[in-house]
């Protein structure tokens, strides 16, 4: 189950509420959360003030995974000196090189290659017949 999200000002009314009278009860009410809510943002409160109330957590991760660079010139070089080969190819190349054990895998040395401007755009898959008169 879903729930929507707190705005910045129930939060904030929540916080009003509960400095005047200190009643997390009747703060919570007042300003349509939960208590669940007011104890999750309280720390928030406290360290930072109303201005902590703000903004939410980002959850995105701070450091993506991303392939070093020596694999991608790899990638990349392995598909200059033989242009036939594709995406899985190559990644099979690199793990041969690494005693069998995977490197990248296909869809990132497809990645890699896009990038490079090493990959063929997508043809058309749409029918040619045009429209009928």
């Amino acid at each position: 189950m879903s729930y929507r999200r707190t705005t910045a000002s129930q939060r904030k009314r929540l916080f009003e509420v509960w400095e005047e009278s200190q009643d997390v009860a009747k703060a919570c009410a007042q300003a349509g959360v939960s208590e669940r809510t007011f104890y999750y943002w309280k720390p928030r409160f406290l360290a930072g003030g109303y201005k902590a109330l703000e903004k939410f957590a980002d959850h995105r991760p701070k450091n993506p995974a991303r392939t070093k660079a020596e694999v991608e010139q790899q990638v990349v070089q392995l598909k200059q000196a033989e242009p036939s080969w594709g995406k899985r190819r190559i990644a099979d190349e690199l793990a041969k090189k690494n005693n069998w054990v995977p490197v990248v895998s296909p869809n990132t040395v497809r990645r890699i290659l896009q990038e490079a401007g090493l990959w063929p755009e997508p043809q058309s898959t749409a029918k040619k017949r045009g429209l009928k008169p």
